[in-house]
C-alpha cells in the first residue's frame, strides 16, 4: 500500500543519546505501514539535561507515546503522570503511552526477554532461575520473571558499585511479588554452582562476552552445566557467545537475546496502538 504523511498523522519516537544506530524506527514504521496505521516514529538525540523540556514539548504536541534509552530511562520518571507495576518495581521506563493527555510509563524490556525465551519453549511459572548481573537489563528481566510467576530467582553480582543496587532489587522482588530472591557474590564459585544446580534456567545479563570481548565468559566452571539446564544470554553480538558455546558443548540448550529487542518493541507497539505488531514480518525484514 502507499504510505504518506497526512494532516492526521500522529508521531512518536525514541529519546536518548546516541540513537542514530537504533533499529526501533525501522521496526515501528514498517509495522505502521504494514497495518495501515497513520503514525510515524522518529529518533531524537536527547541528553538528560534536555529531557524535561523535550517531554514537555511532546506532551503539548499530543504524541501517541515514545521510547527511552540510556541515559533517560530513570530520569524521566519524575516527569510522568503514572507508572505501570513493572516500571515502578524496576525503577526505569523504556516506553511512555499518552493516555488522553496523561503520560504513563511502562517497562517492556522484561516482557521482551521473557517472550524471547518462551518462544523457545522455556516456561517461567514455577521455575527456579539463576540470573547473572543486576544492571538495567537484569532488573527488567528479574522483575518480569517474578511477576510472571517464577518461584525463585538467585541473583549473582560482583561486589562492585552495583552491589547495593542488586540488594535493593532482591528486596523489591521479595516485598512486592510472590517470588523469592536472594543475592550471592558472582566470584563465590561454590555458592554460584549450588544455585545453578537447583535452577532450570541460567541467564547472563552482564556484558561479559559481548563484542569485542568475545573470548570472555562469566562462567568458567563447565561442571555447572547440568542436564536440564537452559542457558540464555541477553547479548546478541556475537550471536553465539562463549557462554552459549560452552553450554551447548556440555549438552545444554542455549539461546541469545537477539529477539529481546523485537518483543519489547512489539509490547510497546501494542500499548500505543492496541494492535499486534506483525512480528513475523518484522523478524524477516530486520532479524534474519
Amino acid at each position: 500500500m502507499q504510505y504518506a504523511i497526512s494532516g492526521k498523522t500522529r508521531f512518536g519516537g525514541l529519546l536518548g543519546s546516541p540513537v542514530a544506530h537504533s533499529l526501533s524506527p525501522a521496526m515501528h514504521n514498517a509495522s505502521f505501514q504494514k497495518l495501515g496505521i497513520d503514525c510515524v516514529y522518529l529518533a531524537f538525540d536527547v541528553t538528560q539535561d534536555r529531557l524535561e523540556q523535550t517531554v514537555r514539548v511532546l506532551r503539548e504536541l499530543n504524541v501517541f507515546g515514545f521510547n527511552l534509552t540510556m541515559p533517560c530511562k530513570k530520569t524521566v520518571i519524575g516527569m510522568l503522570d503514572g507508572l505501570s507495576t513493572a516500571a515502578r518495581l524496576i525503577g526505569a521506563v523504556n516506553t511512555v503511552v499518552n493516555q488522553d493527555g496523561k503520560l504513563i510509563g511502562h517497562n517492556t524490556d522484561g516482557i521482551g526477554y521473557v517472550e524471547s525465551i518462551r518462544e523457545n519453549g522455556i516456561e517461567i511459572e514455577g521455575s527456579e532461575i539463576t540470573l547473572l548481573g543486576a544492571g538495567g537489563a537484569a532488573a527488567a528481566a528479574a522483575v518480569q520473571m517474578a511477576l510472571d510467576g517464577a518461584r525463585k530467582i538467585h541473583i549473582a553480582n560482583r561486589r562492585s558499585r552495583s552491589w547495593e543496587e542488586a540488594g535493593r532489587l532482591v528486596d523489591t522482588i521479595n516485598r512486592e511479588t510472590q517470588c523469592r530472591a536472594d543475592l550471592t557474590d558472582l566470584s563465590d564459585s561454590d555458592a554460584l554452582a549450588e544455585r545453578i544446580a537447583a535452577s532450570s534456567l541460567l541467564t547472563n545479563a552482564t556484558s561479559v562476552g559481548m563484542a569485542p570481548g568475545v573470548d570472555e565468559t562469566p562462567i568458567r566452571d563447565l561442571s555447572v552445566f547440568h542436564p536440564g539446564l537452559t542457558v540464555s544470554d541477553v547479548i546478541y553480538n556475537p550471536r553465539e557467545t562463549r557462554l552459549m558455546r560452552d553450554a551447548r558443548e556440555q549438552g545444554c540448550r542455549a539461546y541469545n537475546g537477539m529477539y529481546m529487542l523485537l518483543y519489547q518493541g512489539a509490547a510497546a507497539f501494542r500499548l500505543w496502538t492496541g494492535r499486534e505488531m506483525p512480528v513475523e514480518y518484522i523478524r524477516e525484514q530486520f532479524f534474519s
